[in-house]
């Protein structure tokens, strides 16, 4: 059966993520049944919800053909899981990221739903061979890993266990494709995916430069956002160099590879997050963008709207 065919998509967990992935999916025209296991959660989950909806629609954000209020009627919300899994051919899990927890879930999931149902987990850093390891059925099990936040930042992770079946990898992508998200299947299954092992490359370099006294945090920032980050958000690395040289890729190597791997060999060792050395990288943060709610919480609203302005960009483009 096609996904086109099957119409109910249950969200377990109703935090951030479970709720960014309601609102994508309700946008694609999918009956989402929303489960949290705290009584009145996923209730409360759908005010925050229609609060969010209205806020895009009147900001011509809207994702999909239905209005705002068309989209609310397709969410419902349940205290208990098997009423809120009756019907389903998808399970988006979105829970603590915590191993245990989540193959609990995934345990009781397996006892309520059919042999067909696809299981999917929104874990961003556990592999999917210790995400279901004790589910019995493990062909129809994968990672869907979002980029927080999901409705903004379209790409989603498709990880297989090592069991997962090909029609589960190719049904799940059309899923995430007619939803508008932007899905990239992982050929196997490998610590940090491939997402957070790009951002933690970056990361620990971007934290050595700060450290070692080369750059400040405020100027290792806008090396990306005003630098790298330009052109990365439209064009990955490969494309860059593709375009970098006059005769493509094999040319831009020839070129510049020698020089590359000279820059990598000076890399330094792991950085320590959280010693001595690095408490003056969080003074020099605080100083710019202070820790409290109050300064967190709008420069996060800044984030979002910036990243709807070029979503929208994108799709026009």
């Amino acid at each position: 059966m096609s996904t086109a065919d099957m119409k109910i998509i249950t969200v377990i967990g109703s935090g951030l993520i479970g709720r960014s992935w309601s609102m994508v999916f309700v946008s694609g025209g999918y009956t989402v049944k929303i489960y949290d296991n705290q009584p009145g959660q996923a209730a409360k989950a759908i005010t925050e919800i229609r609060k969010q909806l209205e806020e895009l629609e009147g900001a011509g954000m809207l994702r999909g053909e239905l209005t705002a209020t068309q989209q609310l009627a397709l969410l419902s919300s349940y205290d208990d899981m098997a009423k809120a899994l009756e019907g389903a051919f998808f399970v988006q899990e979105c829970v603590f990221e915590q191993l245990e927890v989540k193959q609990s879930v995934f345990q009781d999931i397996e006892r309520l739903v059919g042999k067909d149902v696809t299981l999917s987990s929104s874990t961003s850093c556990l592999v999917p061979s210790n995400v279901f390891s004790k589910v019995q059925n493990r062909s129809r099990c994968l990672v869907s890993h979002p980029v927080n936040p999901p409705y903004y930042v379209k790409l989603v992770e498709l990880v297989p266990h090592p069991e997962t079946a090909t029609t589960v990898m190719d049904d799940t992508h059309a899923l995430m494709t007619k939803v508008g998200q932007a899905p990239v299947c992982l050929k196997k299954e490998i610590d940090g995916f491939a997402l957070n092992r790009v951002q933690a490359a970056i990361i620990a370099e971007s934290w050595r430069l700060v450290q070692d006294g080369i750059i400040s945090v405020k100027d290792i920032d806008l090396v990306m956002s005003e630098g790298l980050g330009m052109r990365y958000a439209f064009i990955g690395p490969m494309e860059t160099m593709h375009l970098n040289a006059p005769e493509g890729l094999q040319d831009y190597m020839k070129r510049y590879g020698e020089g590359i791997t000279r820059v990598l060999n000076s890399f330094g060792p792991v950085p320590d997050f959280s010693g001595e050395g690095a408490k003056s990288i969080f003074n020099e943060m605080r100083e710019l963008i202070p820790s409290d709610q109050q300064h967190l919480s709008a420069r996060i609203q800044r984030r979002d709207q910036l990243l709807m302005s070029l979503a929208k960009l994108k799709k026009e483009h």
